[in-house]
């Protein structure tokens, strides 16, 4: 993991569109690259990291709007490399805001707010959750549109598809469950290792 940091940034990740919030709470070292701060997200809301992400987020250089995340060949705009931008050159109490995209396809979109800056708890491993509410969607359930069918179907026993739904994820769904202790956060540079 990191080393060589004093600072924390405190984020708050909510996953759009989605009602009740599904929300996640995580502390990262300051000198984390978008990259990094991709994988702890991954890992935090439970995602498993099939698909391309962006970042969107005010440069406060030029105020800006910039699009992070792994160069792809893309007429429409540009996108910086992830792995080579620090979040503190981006994010700061004077510039909170940045929106992450997961999976093109289902398109799940997810604000980020810094909450605070910290000072490191030496006693404390980071990056960490730290709070939370709602399990994450499955990958390619579909979108909102598809993750509000899974959940009406596990709700209802009678339901058509519910057998299918369970076939295909290889359990029964619980959108309320959480439990921060069962997070594991892998080593972003390892990620990289073996998805890149």
């Amino acid at each position: 993991m990191k080393k060589g940091y004093k600072l924390i940034y405190q984020f708050k990740i909510m996953l759009l569109d989605i009602t009740p919030l599904i929300w996640r709470r995580i502390q990262v070292p300051d000198i984390y690259t978008f990259w990094d701060l991709h994988v702890a997200i991954q890992d935090a809301m439970g995602w498993s990291d099939y698909h391309l992400h962006e970042f969107q987020v005010v440069d406060p250089k030029s105020d800006e709007l910039v699009y992070i995340g792994l160069p792809i060949e893309d007429d429409f705009k540009e996108v910086l490399d992830s792995r080579k931008l620090r979040i503190s050159d981006y994010l700061s109490i004077h510039n909170r805001k940045a929106s992450y995209l997961y999976d093109f396809g289902d398109n799940w979109i997810h604000d980020i707010l810094l909450e605070e800056v910290l000072g490191r708890d030496l006693s404390a491993k980071y990056p960490r959750c730290i709070a939370g509410e709602r399990a994450c969607p499955p990958e390619d359930v579909g979108g909102t549109m598809g993750y509000r069918d899974l959940v009406e179907a596990m709700k209802n026993k009678k339901h058509p598809d519910r057998e299918d739904l369970i076939d295909w994820l290889g359990r029964e769904y619980d959108p309320e469950s959480f439990d921060r202790m069962q997070i594991h956060f892998d080593d972003p540079d390892e990620r990289l290792k073996n998805t890149y």
